[in-house]
This record gives structure tokens, sequence and C-alpha cells, in this order.
């Protein structure tokens, strides 16, 4: 029984994203286990479900990473994250929630603490749920040419009401017409980003615009536009986004 409990956690613990089967490094499970209740347990709670002592008190409500199931990722809708994109949240944190920055950690602890988070999860033993990041466009030349841009700003407002607007409305302040009844996979209301905001939860760059919309934001109503807008289409929405979160001009 002990060699087949170690055998699923070894499973569970993959070094990198795509890697399903990594022997297990008991040691670095053991350290990440000492940083997750020193830094994480308050919010996500002891069994990793979102239920930590402080979550009655915050919203939104801490991520569960017992489903396996995370937003901000660079991989295809629906599959698990990279530990890139771990790192990326747990160093930079999440805007509009308690998800704090975590930058003082060291680097070996933040790799500790994702094996750990790993462990919650039956869905990182399965070989089936890891890709590769996607390759994503690098933002077009006329970005840089504030005449050209204005032109795409047009044709991005002219899709989002086409193709976003239901959800997060038609000045993009998140309160479309099915704003109301969107749920996440939890049950509990998931209520589509007023996108003029500052900063926004999955970074506030045209690149950080792009990943969302190429890859969705896993367990919400927030699908991949990879298969049903174009990249073009793509980049015209984000500068349409961009001209009324910062007149100034967008961030590349």
């Amino acid at each position: 029984m002990i060699f087949h409990a170690l055998f699923l956690l070894a499973a569970a613990l993959g070094a990198r994203a795509g890697d399903a089967a990594a022997p297990l490094d008991f040691n670095l499970y053991m350290q990440g286990k000492y940083v997750y209740e020193r830094n994480c347990i308050v919010c996500h709670g002891p069994r990793g479900d979102g239920n930590g002592e402080l979550s009655p008190t915050l919203k939104p409500k801490p991520r569960s990473f017992r489903e396996g199931m995370f937003k901000f990722r660079s991989t295809p809708y629906g599959m698990l994250p990279t530990d890139e994109d771990l790192r990326r949240t747990i160093t930079g944190g999440l805007s509009g929630t308690a998800m704090g920055v975590f930058a003082h950690l060291q680097a070996e602890e933040v790799w500790a603490v994702i094996a750990y988070v790993k462990s919650f999860s039956r869905r990182w033993r399965k070989a089936e749920n890891y890709a590769p990041a996607v390759k994503l466009a690098a933002p077009p030349e006329w970005f840089k040419r504030a005449a050209e841009v204005q032109r795409h700003v047009r044709e991005g407002q002219r899709v989002f009401v086409m193709s976003c607007a239901a959800c997060h409305g038609e000045k993009a302040d998140g309160k479309g017409a099915a704003a109301i009844s969107l749920k996440d996979i939890w049950g509990a209301p998931a209520a589509p980003s007023d996108l003029r905001q500052a900063h926004l939860r999955c970074g506030d760059s045209a690149a950080d615009l792009f990943r969302v919309l190429a890859t969705g934001l896993n367990g919400t109503p927030m699908v991949s536009f990879e298969a049903t807008l174009s990249e073009a289409q793509r980049w015209d929405i984000i500068a349409y986004l961009l001209s009324i979160r910062l007149p100034s001009g967008p961030v590349l």
C-alpha cells in the first residue's frame, strides 16, 4: 500500500509540464509542504480545496486545487498549466483578488510549492492532461504606428460587440446580457471582467490579452477563441481594449 501511494504521488509531481511520470523527489515535496503551510494554507486550506480559514471573507473565493483546473495558462483550453504558468501566478499575483505577490519566495521554494500543489489533484497523474504551451504570435508592427492603430481599434470594437458583448457588455464593463447567469465549474457566479480596468488578472500587456483569447480560462465560461476568431481579429480586439483602458497607448 505504501509503495502504491508513493507511485501515485510520483505521477502527480511531474517536474515540468509534459512529464507526467517524473520520479518522486520526496525532499522537494516536503519543502513544498512547508512553504504551502506558511504562505498558502490560510486561504487555500489544508486540503487545497479553497476552504482556508480566511476564505469565507474573500471574494472571489480562493482557487480549489482539487479539480486541477487553472485559469491562467499558456496551454490549450482544458489542459494543465506549465510550471512556468504557475510560477507566474505565484510570483506576480492576481490583480483584484486576495492572491498577492509572493516575490519574497526563493526560486527553489516556488518550484517546491508547485510540486506540492500538484499532489492535490489526480489530473496531474494522467499524461493526456498535459500539453506544451501554445505558440503565440508577437504583437503586429502596426501597434507602433498611432494612425494605423486607430483603424484597428475601430475594427476591434466591431468584432468585440459581435463576439464578446453578450458577456462583457458593449462597453466592455462586464455587464452583458448573459453576465448574471454565468457560473464556473464550482457553481460560483462567474462575473465577466470589466475590461476597462487598468489592471487585469491575466496581465496588462497585449501579449497577456492575446494569450487569454487563444487559451481561454479553464473552469469558466471564457472559452478559447483560437478556432472562432482569426489572429488578425484577436489583435484588433486587443487594440480596442487597450484604447479604452490606456488612452495614452497600448502596452506591448
